[in-house]
């Protein structure tokens, strides 16, 4: 049967099994042979990670053409403006592409969460945000280009949710194996 491992990704690790000497990658974390992930998250972005064993399971999760949802939290740094989260919510054209709609609020700091290390800069008189994103394509480095377009750079970016699938009770650096069964149709 297919199994599916959530993993909350720290800092730093690579989404690979592989990686050069000193690196960290999903091999230090998740002992199970044969999944892969659906989708990548950047090194220095944190959070829920999906690998499976299921071929078509990955590829409706990474595809855009599936429009799975994945939200994220990002810290920002500066107030966000109205104006700043309606121009996210509508799509921006960042160059190389048009972002599509996507769902984006201020959210209070969330709680709990854990310390990154390392920790991110902080700079006294510049005020940082949260902002709660969910986009159903997920391009490379979208939700850090998308905020820096509209004068929001990231400081801190965490994902949080996949499709049907949440970061709840996932300490940094853990997993939970599932199967294949447990997982909800409706989405997918």
């Amino acid at each position: 049967m297919a199994s599916v491992v959530l993993f909350n990704k720290p800092f730093g690790v690579l989404c690979q099994f592989t990686g050069a000497p000193g690196t960290r990658t999903l091999k230090d974390f998740i002992p199970i042979p044969g999944v892969y992930p659906a989708g990548r998250l950047d090194s220095d972005s944190e959070g829920l990670l999906v690998l499976t064993d299921d071929g078509a399971l990955q590829a409706r999760l990474a595809h855009p053409r599936y429009k799975q949802p994945k939200t994220y939290w990002a810290q920002v740094e500066g107030t966000p403006t109205d104006e700043a989260l309606d121009r996210l919510r509508s799509g921006l054209d960042l160059r190389d592409f048009i972002t599509q709609p996507c769902h984006a609020a201020e959210i209070p700091e969330p709680e709990p969460l854990w310390p990154r290390d390392p920790p991110i800069r902080v700079r006294r008189h510049i005020p940082t945000a949260w902002l709660a994103i969910t986009l159903t394509e997920g391009k490379n480095r979208q939700v850090r280009r998308m905020t820096a377009a509209v004068g929001l750079p990231t400081l801190r970016l965490i994902r949080v949710e996949v499709g049907p699938w949440s970061i709840d009770g996932l300490g940094p650096g853990t997993w939970r194996r599932i199967e294949a069964s447990d997982r909800p149709r409706r989405d997918l």
